[in-house]
Parts: structure tokens; sequence; C-alpha cells
């Protein structure tokens, strides 16, 4: 195919009104002069009929070669009318900031591909921070390609020479970065992948001796086991991690996940214990969690998974109890900052309310709750969140709901809303 073919191929898969590329750009890809982003590779794949990863794969040495900088690097775009009269820039747009940054962090780990430094480590630390905050807030097709490179670039580092502190340091992030992706995959419903992702997690961990990553990957395994239909294998894991005693809030966390998987699988002595066991491990807490977000569990995710447990046990006066836990939960997460508000665990938190105000009779109550949660974009529901939707549908099918048309109406709304979202593939 010559350069103008390739264009034209790629316009017609695109789709796009005005052509966009054109045989001189496919040619600068060609030389490196440019390198194609994401989006593009996606397509380009398409047009020469290969896998993806070959192209991620020739594009990261395309970077190497580059040195993240230099011929092709962008440059930050002011906003117009950012420079006054005596040229003096007034104000620069804050995504363009962050690109420049990304640029320099990128650079600095390719001075360090061979021999990682203490400044790398930081900087994995500081990006992996970022990342773990926006996880719980922001769509995860917006995180989920920074976080798979970033994963890239610490094994490749890893394969360098290091001193042993960088090491260490090194297998903590790539830890923590395949803890990320298998949490992207846990939420798009892939728990082959997202168990494949948690396995490296463990080893890096390991490797690292770091008992803390290891109690949080096991929290996340036992997710896994949850969602994928098995709640004693998730109470089982949620209670080897409690057997590392860790500090900071994944000792809550994993006994939180302990009581509702016991619920669940019908054990409602043993979940009220481990309910109690989760009170108790956040009264003991005495310094905060090293990172924030996805690796944090704050109260309102705590009120959030009671619910849910409250809920799984049954009976008149445990409904109530999860109603209360989850209008905590629901005013917790409203009265945090965006960034740290948990798109998915708020919705949870709304469906327990729901499911609490239906078992107590309260069906518009619940029926108002729940427009809420319809009412949200599809990039918010989760397969976790699918699957909770599903369930409420099935429970308004039951028979003391048959012969309402208000109800047959919502149960179809659900059900529509319910549909698979369009969420990022798993590598």
């Amino acid at each position: 195919m010559t350069q103008s073919q390739v264009a034209d191929e790629y316009n017609a898969i695109e789709g796009s009104a005005v052509p966009r590329m054109t045989g001189k750009e496919v040619g600068r890809y060609e030389r490196e002069a440019r390198l194609p982003n994401s989006r593009t590779r996606g397509i380009l794949a398409q047009v020469y009929e290969v896998e993806r990863a070959v192209l991620d794969s020739a594009h990261a040495v395309s970077r190497g070669r580059k040195s993240g900088v230099g011929r092709g690097a962008e440059t930050p775009v002011r906003e117009a009318g950012a420079v006054g009269k005596q040229g003096a820039v007034q104000k620069l747009m804050p995504a363009s900031l962050a690109a420049d940054a990304s640029h320099s962090a990128k650079f600095a780990r390719f001075l360090a591909s061979l021999n990682a430094t203490e400044k790398t480590a930081e900087q994995l630390h500081a990006d992996t921070a970022r990342l773990a905050r926006h996880f719980v807030s922001q769509p995860l097709e917006n995180l989920y390609g920074e976080i798979r490179e970033l994963r890239y670039e610490t094994f490749e580092l890893l394969r360098g020479r290091q001193r042993p502190k960088q090491t260490s340091d090194l297998l903590v992030a790539a830890s923590r970065l395949c803890g990320l992706s298998a949490h992207v995959c846990l939420d798009a419903g892939d728990y082959d992948s997202a168990a494949t992702h948690a396995r490296t997690a463990w080893s890096c961990a390991e490797a690292a001796g770091h008992n803390e990553m290891l109690a949080w990957v096991r929290s996340v395994e036992s997710l896994i086991a949850f969602w994928d239909g098995n709640p004693r294998r998730a109470a089982g894991l949620a209670q080897q991690g409690q057997l590392l005693r860790v500090q900071g809030s994944v000792g809550v966390r994993l006994a939180s996940l302990e009581a509702r998987a016991l619920a669940v699988a019908g054990e409602t002595h043993a979940a009220g214990v481990a309910l109690t066991a989760a009170e108790s491990a956040r009264e003991a807490m005495c310094e905060s969690d090293e990172m924030p977000g996805i690796f944090s569990f704050p109260t309102a995710k705590q009120m959030t998974y009671a619910g849910t447990t409250y809920l799984a046990m049954g009976g008149q006066g445990r409904v109530g109890k999860a109603i209360q836990c989850a209008e905590a939960a629901v005013d917790l997460y409203r009265s945090t900052v965006a960034d740290d508000r948990s798109t998915f665990d708020l919705l949870a938190a709304h469906l327990d309310l729901v499911r609490g105000r239906m078992l107590a009779g309260d069906l518009d109550g619940a029926e108002m709750v729940l427009g809420s949660v319809l009412d949200s974009g599809p990039e918010q529901l989760s397969a976790s969140i699918v699957s909770r939707l599903h369930v409420l549908a099935r429970e308004l099918g039951a028979h003391q709901y048959r012969g309402s048309a208000r109800t047959a109406q919502l149960r179809e709304r659900i059900m529509s809303t319910a549909a698979p979202a369009a969420l990022p593939a798993a590598d």
C-alpha cells in the first residue's frame, strides 16, 4: 500500500466528516518524525491488519529512540489571549501544562532505563498516586491507556540494572500498577484477566517484601472471586489478607469484604462478627494510608459494604440498618471533594438504598432514588453495578409486584440501562 492508500483507508475506518489523515502524515510516522497516539494506533492496526500490541511495541521502541522529547514532541498550547502586550504569559491551559510535565517525566524515566535512580522511583510513586486517586472518580477509558503504558515502562526498568533500594521501589510500583490493571479488568467484568494481573501484583509485592501491598492484593482477589460468583472463596481470601496484620485501612477493607461475602453465602452470624471486626479495625487505625484513591478504604465505602451486608443477612431489623448505612454512605460521598468521590461506590450505596426501601414497602422512595442511578451515563456503570441492576430487575419481577404497570415500566427501564457498558478491553 502507498502512503496515500493507507491514509484513505484510515479515513474510511475513522468515518470522520472531514478526512484527518494524509499520506504525508503517514510518511512522518514511517520516518519516526512523529509518533501516533493511542487512538491513531488503534485505527492503523485495522488498516495494516495486525494486532494492536504490535504497533504499541513499535511505538515504545520509537519513543525510546526519541528520548521522550525532541522532534515530534508536543509543546505547551496557550489559550487565545494568553499573552499580553508585554509578552507575559497570563494563562496556560491546565491540560497543556500536565501534558508538558508528562514529557519531562518520560524523559527522566528514559535516562534511567538502564539504571533506575531515586528520582525515577519518586516519579513513579507520584504518577501511581495520581492514577489511584483519579481511578475512583474518572471514567476508566480516561485512565486505562496511561496505567498500561506506565506498567510497561516499569517492567522495562526492572529488566535493567539498579540499586537494591530502587529495585524494591520499582517492584512496589509494578505491584500497584498491576493492581490498578486488575481493577480495570474487574470493573469491565473480565475476571480471568483481573486474576492474572492480581497474581503478578502479588509476585511483585512478595519480591519487595511489602506486606501492606500483599494484603491489598488479597482484597482484590477477594473482590474478583465475589463478583465471579464464589462468595466462600472471597471470604477465605479476605481472611488470609487479615492474617498479615498490616496498618492502614486495608484491614477494614478485608474485614468488610469478608462480612459481605459471608452474608451472601448465608453465614449470618459469621458475617456479623466480621462487621464488628471491620469497626474495630477502623478504631485501631493509627496512621493514614500511603496511597490514596483505590488503595484506601474510607468510612463512606465501609458504610456501603455494611449496607450491602445487612441486606444479604436479611430480616426486617437489618433492613433498617442497611438503609441507615446506605444513607450515611451517600451523605459522606456527597460531602467529599469530587476527585475522592467513588462513582461506583456511590451508585452501589444508592442501589442498596433502593432495595432497602423496597423491602420496607416504600416503593415511591425507592423509585425516587433509583432515578439518580438510571440517569447516570454508561461510563459510570461498572460490571458490578450492572450486576446489581439485574438483581434489582429480578426482584421487581417477584409475585408481589406483578400486575403493576408502574413496576413493569420501572423494570423495563432498569433492563435497558443495564445493557453492557462500553468499557475498555482488558489486555
